[in-house]
């Protein structure tokens, strides 16, 4: 990374994957071959089994394509309780063994999700207790403390539609009540723009807290309609509430301007969530909104 510059990387998921294996994803190989094709340099490992997990492997198909690894991704449930830490350790440690292999430096956390994200269906409360929210501020210090001790990488808290911490007061008692050397945010911009919260107002009240983009757009049109329908999040994303920059909100020229003015080096993350969708149609998308970002800020770059 350049320093103090703002570096645009892509992910799995602007390629219609959500899943380790899946017929309706973008075939690996094809991902790889059009990232690189489309001008990227650096990449999410997105989810795990996704990409070869062998770490030789991994780093030949990489090497040959002239890509680099940001970041991994793993999935947590810590307001369920301490008994929680095992069952999300143990696909973790996988995910921050192989991260750390490539060289990436940043494992992004989502917490899970109230309702099933293929379904829709509740699986629990969408409101947590006093003990439950004790519970996930205690399970993210932990887990920020493993990453960092045991393999140089820094957890970066990923707030997400229909999960518990989405709104913009879900997110500041989060940070309010979280170690700051051990949990940064992954601030996804279409993510927070989702759940009612402002982007730049958290980089502005917390730009120490932001150690991580992901760069999205939401159609606010549709944002409107999932709203008065209450439609679940994977009803919203089959309905387009994802759109391609610059047609969406937030502002990511704004966004952009406002992460440059932190003077840091950070990763931003395409990130547009399209699953499922036509093979042919991530690539046109990539670079166009590769394009769009780099012509956005003065210190944007992709190398």
């Amino acid at each position: 990374m350049i320093e103090n510059a703002l570096t645009i990387g892509t992910a799995p998921d602007s390629w219609g994957v959500w899943f380790a294996d899946d017929p309706l994803q973008t075939p690996w190989p094809r991902f790889l071959d059009e990232v690189a094709e489309s001008g990227y340099k650096w990449i999410e490992l997105g989810p795990y089994g996704y990409l070869p997990t062998d770490p030789a492997r991994l780093a030949d198909e990489l090497a040959q394509r002239d890509l680099r690894i940001t970041a991994g991704t793993v999935f947590t449930a810590f307001h369920r309780g301490v008994a929680e830490w095992e069952t999300a350790w143990q696909p973790a440690r996988r995910v921050a063994e192989l991260t750390a292999a490539m060289g990436g430096e940043h494992i992004v956390v989502i917490p899970a999700m109230w309702r099933d994200d293929v379904t829709g269906e509740a699986v629990e409360s969408g409101e947590l207790s006093d003990r439950q929210w004790q519970d996930l501020f205690d399970g993210h210090n932990r887990l920020g403390k493993v990453l960092s001790e045991e393999y140089g990488l820094q957890q970066q808290f990923h707030s997400h539609a229909d999960s518990h911490v989405c709104a913009q007061p879900d997110i500041e008692r989060l940070l309010q009540h979280t170690d700051p050397a051990l949990v940064t945010l992954c601030l996804d911009t279409g993510h927070a723009e989702y759940g009612g919260a402002s982007s730049l107002e958290l980089i502005e009240k917390y730009p120490e807290r932001i150690g991580y983009l992901h760069l999205k757009q939401i159609d606010p049109a549709v944002l409107a309609a999932v709203r008065e329908q209450d439609l679940t999040w994977a009803a919203a994303n089959l309905a387009g509430v994802m759109t391609e920059p610059p047609s969406g909100l937030p502002d990511l020229g704004e966004v952009i301007d406002a992460v440059e003015k932190l003077q840091r080096p950070i990763f931003g993350v395409v990130e547009q969530d399209m699953y499922p969708c036509d093979f042919s149609k991530p690539m046109p998308i990539a670079g166009r909104t590769k394009d769009y970002l780099l012509a956005c800020g003065s210190r944007t770059r992709i190398v």
